[in-house]
């Protein structure tokens, strides 16, 4: 069959893929000039530094076939992610743990002691939290909600932590211990050569064909078989319903000679910073040394019809109208939608290669049954 893939992502590389494994024909456009989407990398022609031209990717999962899928590809690093925040004239380790927790308020509490005292600090009248505050409240008290939490988010956001979902502060734990790994998975690192090497790989297959500098046309799809499409879910309909909200990002980069702040990322908790963090992209190969080093400071605002779309917003307005996209998508054949943009949902790498996998079985599985392929097999709801 002829396949279409509009975007060469991860999602549309890992589909791709594997239906050309399979002997189907996959053409793979993009309209950017380069493949990896926002996980394409590069070198910095200055430094030499491995540059996240869109912000910083790293790999973590407890998914063993996709870590093994990864390393059938490239070369992973090891790399743990150690996150800083800067925060009322004093610098910490994130998430909140228990050096956080005693350096904060000036204690040498043990674990249980830490335990104890932070149910002391929490708002238990909040018995069931309504949005990110109270939340916060809930859990940590005011004193640490308000250094580390309520500026960022408020930057990150653009609007006030009671107007977002208690929902996204269940993804930030408190620990108490002085384990200060920002993620809790197996399996993590970073790939040794960035990573458009390995999405290179996955498409350097003789029934993959990639193009380019390429936008999607309606024309296209009267040319093949199916459509895999990881655009924007409301870009594919032209916008007619109007346009879902996202976040996006505006990076301010910046060289340093020597070593800038000693950490791959540092955010900044006060409200009166503009920029949400900073990130030191040398820090993010470190098996590799280099004398230069190239920094971006990350602004969060509104994003705009000509901007790249980031975090999906996923308010009471956005759902609402994002139930009206899926129906249009659920009543037109011959696409599916597949990845963070074409199911309006945060996806990390590992389960956006997950998902493209089961995508790919689904279709498999439904040409050798003659079963309708489905709009979503990861549903956006």
């Amino acid at each position: 069959m002829k396949i279409l893939l509009v975007g060469a992502g991860l999602s549309g590389a890992v589909i791709g893929r594997k239906l050309a494994e399979a002997g189907h024909e996959c053409r793979i456009i993009d309209a950017r000039d380069h493949i990896g989407g926002n996980c394409y990398t590069r070198r910095d022609p200055e430094t030499d530094v491995m540059m996240h031209v869109y912000g910083p990717h790293i790999f973590h999962t407890d998914d063993e076939e996709v870590w093994t899928y990864v390393n059938g590809f490239t070369e992973f690093m090891p790399f743990q992610n150690r996150v800083k925040s800067t925060t009322q004239g004093a610098v910490y380790s994130l998430p909140v743990n228990l050096l956080t927790i005693n350096q904060f308020f000036g204690k040498t509490m043990r674990p249980d002691e830490a335990r104890d005292f932070i149910a002391e600090q929490a708002d238990l009248t909040i018995e069931d939290p309504q949005n990110f505050e109270e939340q916060a409240m809930r859990f940590v008290g005011r004193d640490l909600y308000e250094a580390f939490f309520k500026g960022y988010t408020e930057k990150q956001w653009g609007c006030s932590p009671t107007a977002l979902p208690a929902s996204i502060l269940k993804r930030l734990p408190v620990r108490f211990n002085y384990d200060d790994n920002y993620f809790f998975h197996r399996f993590q690192g970073m790939p040794k050569d960035g990573y458009t090497p390995m999405i290179q790989a996955i498409l350097d297959h003789p029934g993959i064909t990639v193009e380019l500098n390429t936008t999607y046309s309606p024309d296209m799809a009267a040319d093949v078989d199916h459509v895999f499409w990881s655009g924007p879910l409301d870009g594919y309909f032209g916008y007619e319903l109007g346009r879902l909200g996202y976040r996006t990002l505006d990076f301010e980069r910046f060289t340093h000679q020597g070593d800038y702040q000693g950490c791959a990322v540092m955010n900044y908790g006060d409200r009166d910073v503009p920029y949400t963090r900073i990130t030191e992209h040398k820090h993010f190969s470190p098996w590799e040394s280099h004398e230069g080093s190239v920094c971006y400071r990350e602004y969060s605002r509104e994003c705009g019809p000509e901007d790249i779309p980031y975090y999906p917003i996923r308010l009471v307005e956005e759902k609402a109208l994002l139930e009206d996209y899926i129906a249009k998508a659920e009543a037109t054949p011959g696409v599916t939608f597949v990845g963070r943009l074409g199911t309006y949902r945060y996806l990390d790498m590992d389960v956006t290669i997950r998902e493209a996998l089961d995508t790919a079985d689904v279709f498999l599985s439904g040409v050798t049954s003659g079963t309708a392929i489905p709009a979503f097999v990861k549903s956006p709801r």
